[in-house]
């Protein structure tokens, strides 16, 4: 039985599997396993296959920092909480900047720094289990793993300030409402439906997929012209590849086999009936 708080799994058909596996403790985050999530995001940027899946053991995704490993520590709590957070914020930023697609499963509490780890999925299913609550200023505090960042760019600042400021709690259809989330299922189908999810991915078109990530992370910082610019590029570049080629011509051969014969059907004199 592993005794790691943070394991990386990488499996046959090319998805590598990010498991938060302390679910004992809610997955919480204390500067050990903020260490081992900053090394465990290391690791897979080095590799990272063909799609990326986060998702936590137990019944909780990540209940945030812990606590008890803050609480008592007098005039060090300052640095504790820096290096945790600083740890935290190496996974969060390697995380982020994945070339390959990232689907976060979310079931239970995504509290505090949980949150913004769940969001850097480019994908998040949500079971509806699932309850997000910032929680920092509950407790004297403010967000930290990009929380400030990623809910401003995904909800807007009136929404975000509300999450942030009241501590309001979003269950997994109130998130997918929102546009926090992808897309919610039952608690047992989730695992199946992000595996799944993370599979079709990590199957498809990697030269496509990938482009089309970094299109999307440009995006959100460059004016229209510069991106459109872009993306004539980019396309340009693929559909030179032979991989968009014979993906194109694939496409074309199945549209033609599927005509047929309907248009055999349709040229077919009509019998009458005596």
């Amino acid at each position: 039985m592993s005794t790691q708080p943070v394991r990386v799994v990488r499996h046959s058909d090319g998805i590598v599997e990010l498991l938060l596996d302390d679910p004992g403790r809610g997955n919480a985050l204390d500067l050990p396993t903020a260490e081992a999530l900053r090394d465990a995001a290391s690791d897979i940027a080095r590799d990272p296959g063909g799609a990326v899946l986060l998702r936590a053991a137990g019944g909780n995704f990540c209940v945030g920092g812990d606590l008890r490993a803050f609480a008592g520590r007098g005039a060090e709590t300052g640095s504790y909480v820096h290096a945790v957070a600083t740890a935290a914020h190496s996974a969060v930023q390697t995380l982020h900047e994945l070339p390959v697609p990232v689907v976060t499963a979310v079931r239970g509490a995504a509290a505090g720094g949980g949150v913004g780890l769940a969001l850097t999925g480019d994908i998040v299913v949500a079971a509806r289990s699932a309850r997000f609550r910032l929680a920092y200023t509950a407790i004297g505090l403010t967000p930290d793993c990009g929380a400030s960042w990623v809910l401003q760019r995904l909800l807007g600042p009136r929404r975000a300030a509300d999450l942030i400021l009241t501590n309001r709690v979003l269950t997994g259809d109130d998130a997918e409402g929102w546009g926090l989330v992808s897309r919610v299922v039952e608690d047992a189908e989730l695992d199946d439906t992000a595996y799944r999810t993370a599979a079709a991915l990590a199957a498809g078109s990697r030269g496509a997929l990938r482009a089309a990530k970094a299109l999307l992370r440009a995006g959100a910082g460059l004016p229209l012209a510069e991106q459109l610019a872009e993306e004539a590029r980019s396309i340009a570049v693929l559909a030179g590849g032979t991989e968009a080629q014979d993906a194109m011509e694939s496409f074309l051969a199945a549209r033609s086999r599927t005509r047929a014969p309907a248009e055999r059907s349709a040229d077919q004199e009509p019998q009458s009936v005596s």
